[in-house]
Parts: structure tokens; C-alpha cells; sequence
């Protein structure tokens, strides 16, 4: 039973990291103004820290950098998923590791989510991000730090959980 309660528990938290991670991947790779604000305030900071070099690097490729690395984070949750589906035609394993792939990409989803939320606390980007006149309330932030904690939650959670089978075996 209990297994069952963190096998939902982790696939809950995983719909929701890949709606957050999927949905803002058209805004990212298409240079969306919002998105250019947001890289570029963080880039500017940056620049006035390490240099312009790195600023500009971060301003110019720092949205792409981002969505790739949550394109593989939501590829790495939504895994067992696709292994399961293929092992009910016959192709691959019977029992993909579902606790392994939610547990690297709750990781992966930690360390994504931990820059977003430093740099919205320690930058001049705030908690609110307020561009063109037009405020997000905070939605940004406040998506990434659940992400951040629910990340944290699936990596411990699905660890207990390998490590109960390791000791069943």
C-alpha cells in the first residue's frame, strides 16, 4: 500500500513539474519579450558581478540553457511512463524503475529550480517580476519554489522507497 501512496504521490508531482517545465518552453526558445526580460535583467546583474562576457552570454543563452535542461528533466520524470507503455507491447523491460527516473529528475528539477528562486530573491528581477507595466503577482517565483520542493520531496521519497526494495531483495 504504502508503495502504491508514493508511486501516486511521485506521478502527481511530476504532471505538475512537467506542465510548469513543458508549457514555458514556447516562450523560452521563441525569444518571447517576457522571456527576454526576465534573462536579460538576470544577465545584466550578472555582467555587473563576473563581467560582461558572462552577462551577455546569460542575457543572450541563458533562456535556451534553461529549456533544455527542463526539456531533459521532463523527459527524465515522463520516462517510466513511455518504458511502461512499451513493455505492454512486448519492447523492453516488464518493470521500468519508476522510484530511479523520479528520483534523478527530482534531483535535476531541485537544481533547475534552485537557480530560478536565487535568482528571484537575490536580483533585481524580485519575487514579482513587473514588466511593460504588468505585474505576474509572483507567479513565476511562487511555481518555482513548489517545483523546488516538491523536487526535494520526489528525491527522498523514491530514495526510501529504493532503498526498501534493495532490503526486500
Amino acid at each position: 500500500m504504502k508503495k502504491n501512496i508514493i508511486a501516486v504521490i511521485s506521478w502527481v508531482m511530476t504532471l505538475w513539474m512537467c506542465k510548469v517545465f513543458l508549457f514555458s518552453l514556447p516562450y523560452k526558445f521563441s525569444g518571447h519579450p517576457d522571456t527576454q526580460y526576465i534573462f536579460g535583467t538576470i544577465g545584466a546583474w550578472i555582467s555587473g558581478i563576473l563581467g560582461e562576457g558572462i552577462g551577455g552570454l546569460f542575457s543572450s543563452f541563458g533562456a535556451i540553457g534553461v529549456g533544455i535542461f527542463e526539456l531533459a528533466t521532463s523527459i527524465v520524470l515522463l520516462l517510466p511512463a513511455v518504458l511502461w507503455g512499451l513493455a505492454k507491447i512486448g519492447v523492453g523491460e516488464d518493470k521500468p524503475r519508476r522510484a530511479n527516473f523520479h528520483r534523478i529528475g527530482g534531483i535535476m528539477a531541485v537544481g533547475v529550480m534552485s537557480g530560478a528562486v536565487f535568482f528571484h530573491i537575490f536580483t533585481p528581477l524580485g519575487i514579482e517580476v513587473l514588466h511593460q507595466g504588468k505585474s505576474d503577482g509572483g507567479s513565476l517565483f511562487y511555481a518555482a519554489v513548489s517545483i523546488l520542493i516538491s523536487g526535494a520531496i520526489m528525491f527522498v521519497i523514491n530514495s526510501r522507497k529504493l532503498e526498501e526494495d534493495a532490503i526486500r531483495e
